[in-house]
């Protein structure tokens, strides 16, 4: 593909301290240094960084000594937050191949469109999975099936308890028929100790497809290289860790593996040879809960829902604290009740990042000795920012308009779509990210919300987002979410989806309350209550649907006059 409008895919020298030349560089290096210490644990089971490398190194060779695969070709990774995730991660990077990331939850639909696009020849799956692949695998390329179980890398006695209780007694397991299929466990053992052929891989080589909707079109992969992975990993490092030893301790991940943010965060942790927690499930929350209090956490890693569930539990508020140094939040705007709830509760404050998966994923972030609420802080080091409107011009501070980046974690691209590459892609190498942003005069990131979300009532924009840090900050609401719909005399309206604490609270009295602090245009003259609202695995509100909903009414619900 052309990458010309990528002048420079150079990791600076200066910020590349321990010397990476690739992400196999950076697994070795760690996995060395810190050998001994913990390294991913899951459902009890925890890897040393030795293991890891062993499992890894034997996962490689496999690849090498009985398939065809190449260096460059793809290979999909459909796991939940287990510790299977980084031993074949890392086993395929060494193995030379390509990773695709893939959503665990994923339709059949879904992981066809996927696996053609990237034009995948081997697949990773659980086996809870199985059979969603089963009737798409004849129209793609995949001609190599690892199938795994959760208990896989666990002693007999606990592996034999916990892959048939989620087989037979959560029915979890839903039988599949895959011709040729092989129990990732047997492969893993078969070449323990032995290491694999070197792969001269470049910085500049591809290492992750890592699909996403974008700012335009259906998903599609952002093309991120080592040195794109490298850049975010050692950026976030320096950036976020200056007085604190939280990385380098007890970090708790209940965000997938599969999501770029998680994906980066794991390195960051395994940079300073700290020990992630993985939780497979984070809406268990009991089970999240119970995680917490045992594993002595340093660092929290979340996201303003997952922030909002936990510290309405009355089980977390008792839980101590005392050794907890960084909470980081991402992947959707944090409210400022969230951040205040959140550290009233822990004593920690919420850093406050921004990022997006075409920038491996992250541009910002809150200092932590100087954290602004309602910011996503400075830009990262080497990170250019500006701030451009419709017609591309360079805003001055303090004026909103669409937020663009450049530096060494921006993509190399979409994957096979110069088209939707173009379309975001300046010929000076500047990413449109398609939120709009005003950046202060003291250099702090503000978003406003996403583009295309902005809701344009009578010729006004009204974000989102405001509303429902509005609303958030009534005490009867545990959350809530605004959408535009349509208006024959405004264009547009606000409407406003709440998930209340008391079953008591009305229409009325939200939008009393959206009164006192919003301008009028920006009141929501539409609020219905709902049980919850519609998310993401990651978490996030997924506005989609709640247009969808509305468009599925018959009559117009929750009118407030």
């Amino acid at each position: 593909m052309n990458v010309r409008y990528r002048p420079d895919t150079a990791l600076p020298t200066a910020l590349n301290k321990p010397g990476y030349t690739s992400l196999l560089d950076f697994v070795d290096q760690v996995c060395t240094q810190y050998a001994d210490q913990p390294a991913f644990t899951s459902f009890g089971r925890t890897l040393n960084y030795a293991e890891l490398d062993r499992l890894s190194a034997s996962f490689a060779v496999y690849l090498q000594e009985h398939t065809d695969l190449l260096p460059g070709d793809r290979i999909a990774i459909q796991l939940p937050n287990l510790i299977q995730y980084p031993v074949v991660l890392f086993g395929a990077l060494r193995a030379g191949l390509v990773v695709v990331n893939t959503n665990p939850l994923y339709t059949s639909r879904e992981m066809e469109h996927q696996f053609i696009d990237s034009g995948a020849k081997a697949l990773v799956i659980h086996k809870s999975m199985a059979h969603k692949a089963q009737g798409i695998l004849d129209r793609t390329g995949i001609r190599h099936i690892f199938v795994t179980q959760v208990g896989d890398l666990h002693g007999f006695v606990k592996r034999t308890l916990i892959n048939a209780t989620i087989k037979y007694i959560r029915h979890m397991e839903p039988d599949y028929y895959l011709p040729g299929a092989l129990s990732l466990r047997d492969v893993l053992l078969k070449h323990l100790g032995e290491t694999p052929k070197t792969v001269g891989a470049a910085g500049t080589d591809l290492a992750v497809l890592q699909y996403t909707g974008g700012t335009t079109g259906v998903s599609k992969g952002a093309m991120l290289t080592h040195n794109n992975l490298l850049a975010n990993l050692l950026q976030g490092s320096e950036f976020i860790n200056a007085g604190g030893t939280g990385w380098s301790r007890t970090v708790v991940l209940p965000l997938p593996l599969y999501h770029i943010y998680a994906f980066t965060v794991s390195q960051i942790v395994m940079a300073s040879g700290g020990h992630v927690v993985l939780i497979a499930n984070p809406r268990d929350i009991d089970s999240l809960i119970k995680e917490i209090k045992h594993c002595g956490m340093s660092t929290f890693i979340g996201l303003n829902t997952l922030f909002n569930a936990l510290c309405n539990r009355a089980e977390f508020q008792s839980l101590d604290f005392s050794g907890l140094e960084l909470t980081l939040s991402g992947g959707m705007a944090l409210t400022h009740e969230a951040g205040e709830r959140w550290q009233q509760v822990t004593g920690c404050p919420v850093v406050e990042a921004y990022g997006l998966t075409e920038t491996s994923p992250a541009v910002a972030i809150n200092p932590r000795d100087a954290i602004q609420p309602g910011t996503i802080g400075k830009p990262l080091p080497y990170t250019e920012v500006a701030v451009i409107d419709e017609q591309g011009q360079k805003l001055p501070d303090g004026e909103a308009g669409e937020l663009c980046v450049r530096g060494p974690q921006v993509m190399a691209g979409y994957w096979l779509r110069p088209e939707d590459t173009a379309q975001v892609m300046l010929p000076d190498g500047f990413l449109k990210t398609g939120d709009v942003a005003v950046q202060q005069v003291d250099g702090y990131l503000r978003i406003i919300d996403r583009a295309k979300d902005v809701i344009i009532v009578s010729g006004f924009n009204v974000y989102p987002n405001e509303i429902e840090d509005v609303v958030t900050s009534h005490p009867d609401v545990l959350e809530c979410a605004a959408i535009g719909v349509k208006d024959p005399d405004s264009g547009e309206r606000v409407k406003l989806f709440v998930v209340s604490k008391r079953p008591e609270l009305d229409r009325a009295t939200i939008r009393d309350w959206c009164r006192e602090h919003l301008t009028a245009y920006k009141v929501p003259r539409d609020v219905e209550f709902v049980a919850e609202l519609p998310k993401s695995p990651v978490g996030k509100v997924i506005r989609r649907c709640l247009r969808s909903l509305d468009n599925d009414h018959d009559v117009e619900v929750g009118r407030s006059n």
